[in-house]
């Protein structure tokens, strides 16, 4: 049976062949079971907390002691006492350092080994099978973290920001990742959970006390404290959004009719030839999903098949595949060739796009759209102006300028103010010579995260659990509000106050089933 008491060890660098591999060994017997296999000129027992020694791991051993040494303790003779054991032979596995971290400072808060060996596959599954023989066990994925949570040097939300720093394919989720692991997203929910916890305090201390605790007016108080907490709360859901796009990626939707240069849009933004580009319309017939960083910020591009009335069956499944991803798209990039009149097509395809999702439905975003005029670099027929009309004329709120106060686009696509109301820009732009890429990176930073994604410091790394939870501790502090308009008795706030209390507690794991946080853990990788 697993327990958390037993000595584990796993590969903890990535899979593949590399110049140095690293096995962990964390708990209990870490460090004898690691004697048992080394050999140098001192024993890891005499090392200090934070100390490394060099020397060789070897098998062959009965793993019952301190082997390849005499009556004495002291090394047999051979270069950094590795030896040939009086009994039998002992076959080198491998020349390695090794690094001892005693606890209670270190990841897991357990004694840890950590043995740097040759990246080799083999050799580091070699060396794995000789510390279970020695009395080890492979570690599940996300032990250690798991053991450094319950060893209570960090909480849940920081052990999460583990793995999305590993995750992290960009330097804004890396950044925020990495404030969330320092204790941001902690920090925020304990000090909600501490104010909570206070007035329950509060209210108990005045029913039981009357006489020194007074609740004259508290009515009043309350709604103040419910303002401030529901208020931040609020901000934290609001930005679950910004966590997924800045986890994933802003899922970008690359769409026009055939032939408008999508592909060559795609190729630009991906700095490579990835996508097919022929002078024959309907050449993409399928999406083609690509991921590139633009001005800091991680797209998932779609590129999709030109939009039109089409007999092929083939490019009919490829155009329903393109409205497909519009419907889920985070950004809606508009490819318009500017050497062309607008066609029946450009203006049937933006009376479609702005009529995609249901703006009746409260909490579905109301993806922008970016209206890129390409082939500038042409002659060309079709102004900004003039597409600006036609997304004014389709009910798009067109702020080309970036200066309009836009009603419920607060610097992410979610539509919070639940108008519905989609917005978007014009830019002109140049496939073949890239100009504009620059002004298009500035329109994307200006639409998401508030348009300060380098300098903000408020973004947290928010998953589908976290939101949940916000979600629970919200709706029990307006039912707080509820009872304190009811004018019913104090005593009924303690109930959801508490229930808010929980459910904030959740987030850092102070509340939170066994059974959920192994799951959590399960969804790591080895070796962490």
């Amino acid at each position: 049976m697993i327990s958390d008491k037993d000595t584990i060890c796993a590969i903890a660098t990535g899979t593949g062949s590399a110049g140095i591999g690293i096995v962990r060994l964390s708990g209990p017997e870490a460090i004898p079971i690691a004697e048992r296999l080394f050999r140098g000129k001192r024993r890891i027992s005499e090392l200090n907390s934070y100390t490394a020694a060099y020397g060789h791991l070897v098998r062959g051993c009965d793993h019952k002691g301190s082997i390849g040494r005499g009556g004495s303790g002291e090394p047999l003779s051979g270069e950094a006492g590795l030896s040939v054991s009086k009994d039998r032979q002992e076959e080198v596995l491998d020349e390695v350092i090794a690094l001892v971290m005693r606890a209670p400072h270190t990841y897991t808060t357990e004694d840890v080994v950590e043995l740097s060996c040759h990246g080799g596959p083999l050799v580091l599954n070699r060396v794995l099978q000789e510390l279970t023989a020695a009395g080890a066990r492979l570690a599940e994925p996300g032990e250690f973290t798991k053991r450094a949570y319950l060893g209570g040097r960090i909480d849940l939300s920081e052990a999460e920001a583990v793995m999305d720093v590993i995750a992290a394919e960009n330097e804004s989720a890396l950044s925020a990742s990495l404030r969330q692991l320092q204790g941001s997203l902690k920090n925020a929910v304990s000090e909600l959970r501490e104010k909570l916890l206070y007035e329950t305090a509060f209210i108990e201390s005045a029913l039981d006390d009357p006489e020194n605790y007074s609740l004259e007016d508290y009515a009043d108080r309350m709604r103040t404290v419910l303002a401030d907490c529901t208020g931040q709360i609020r901000g934290l859901i609001a930005g679950a959004e910004e966590g997924r796009m800045l986890r994933q990626g802003i899922r970008t939707a690359i769409v026009g009719r055939p032939n408008a240069g999508k592909s060559s849009i795609l190729n630009l933004l991906l700095g490579e030839e990835r996508a097919i580009v022929t002078e024959i319309a309907g050449t993409t017939r399928d999406t083609l999903e690509e991921k590139a960083i633009l001005g800091g910020v991680q797209l998932v591009l779609i590129d999709t098949a030109g939009i039109r009335e089409t007999a092929d069956a083939v490019e009919q499944i490829g155009v329903q595949r393109a409205k497909a991803a519009v419907e889920t798209a985070d950004l809606i990039l508009l490819v318009i060739d500017a050497a062309e009149p607008l066609s029946e097509e450009d203006t049937e395809l933006l009376r479609s796009i702005s009529g995609s999702r249901d703006p009746a439905e409260k909490g579905r975003t109301t993806a922008p759209i970016l209206v890129l005029l390409n082939k500038n670099d042409l002659d060309t027929v079709i102004t900004a102006a003039e597409l600006e009309q036609l997304l004014e004329a389709h009910g798009i709120l067109c702020d080309n300028a970036g200066t309009k106060e836009v009603p419920g686009n607060k610097g992410t696509s979610t539509d919070t103010s639940g108008s519905g109301q989609r917005t978007g820009r014009v830019l002109e732009i140049s496939a073949a010579t890239g100009e504009g890429k620059e002004r298009l990176a500035e329109a994307v930073q200006g639409l998401f995260f508030a348009g300060k994604l380098s300098d903000s410091q408020e973004q947290y790394m928010l998953n589908a659990r976290h939101k949940e939870a916000l979600q629970d501790a919200l709706d029990a502090l307006m039912r707080v509000s509820d009872s304190v308009d009811a004018g019913v008795g104090e005593d009924f706030y303690t109930i959801d106050l508490l229930a808010a209390y929980e459910a904030l507690g959740r987030i850092t794991g102070e509340t939170l089933e066994d059974d959920l946080a192994d799951k959590i853990f399960r969804e790591f990788c080895m070796g962490k």
